[in-house]
């Protein structure tokens, strides 16, 4: 049998292949084919843009995918949202999308949109969204570069945004939140009933959800006498107790730990001024609790 998987092209392709990768996947990508070489026999790969890959998991074209919540509520799509898997295009985390308006307008809230030109590429979720807040503002479409629209093409836009910057950049300043969103691993609810699928995508959950938690983190190597360990232990922070191994010479014993990669600039030197030696760090690909 075979797994179809949809990886989404664009902005979050070459970050999905880079998790496939560090979950364990060698993953070719010929510029010239929307079908990826994945060294799984058991795997199809095929290139699709976030924004159609739960129409296309619904209709059974593909078993799963990575794709927003975003996109799978644009398109309303009958499809099981497995997990989340928390990262976007430049970071491991959320994305909002958001209604913004020229620095200079007047309007504060959507209500001053109130008969208003409101651009986006989300459009049923923008609607769905004013008839929320009781706003009548017509949505149109945005094929791209939405940033640009108002205040000549359009009083408002709702767009997608990590830190707000290129907002900012395009003199552009964020009103309000229309939705939180974030990179989903969805199934065709046939596919998930199907016990090899089944079997098979939360294998390579497991292995993307490990590749996502490992991202952050490094893991750390020290040895240090026994007599100063419960001074380093009281240093090191870790996933549950750190692992204390005996070494050839009974006074000393090595330790070893996992911790959060922006942690480790400040703990190195405290476990140097707790005695530890040998300190060594080292990356890692995935970590499975």
């Amino acid at each position: 049998m075979i797994l179809k998987l949809g990886i989404p092209k664009g902005s979050l392709q070459e970050t999905s292949l880079q998790l496939l990768r560090r979950a364990g996947y060698d993953v070719i990508v010929n510029p010239r084919s929307y079908f990826p070489v994945i060294d799984d026999e058991e795997i199809d790969c095929m290139l699709i843009r976030a924004q159609e890959m739960a129409r296309y998991v619904d209709d059974g074209v593909l078993d799963c995918g990575l794709t927003g919540k975003d996109w799978i509520l644009e398109n309303q799509a009958r499809v099981i949202e497995v997990a989340d898997l928390i990262y976007a295009k430049q970071t491991f985390g959320k994305v909002r999308w958001v209604l913004a308006v020229p620095e200079k307008s007047p309007f504060q809230h959507v209500q001053d949109l109130e008969g208003k030109v409101i651009a986006t590429e989300l459009v049923r979720v923008t609607e769905r969204y004013l008839a929320e807040k009781g706003v009548k503002a017509k949505v149109e479409f945005s094929w791209g570069a939405t940033e640009v629209k108002p205040p000549v093409l359009a009083d408002a836009i709702v767009e997608v945004t990590e830190t707000g910057s290129s907002l900012r950049a395009n003199g552009l300043r964020i009103i309000e939140t229309v939705l939180e969103s974030n990179t989903k691993f969805i199934a065709n609810p046939a596919s998930w009933n199907d016990a090899w699928k089944r079997e098979k995508m939360e294998g390579l959950l497991l292995l993307l959800q490990g590749a996502i938690d490992a991202a952050s983190k490094v893991g750390l190597m020290l040895n240090v006498r026994r007599e100063d360990l419960e001074r380093v232990l009281e240093v090191l922070p870790a996933l549950k107790r750190p692992t204390i191994s005996n070494l050839s010479d009974p006074d000393w014993v090595a330790v070893n730990t996992i911790i959060d990669e922006k942690t480790v600039r400040q703990i190195i030197p405290r476990l140097k001024a707790a005695n530890a030696q040998g300190i060594v760090e080292y990356p890692l690909n995935k970590i499975v609790l």
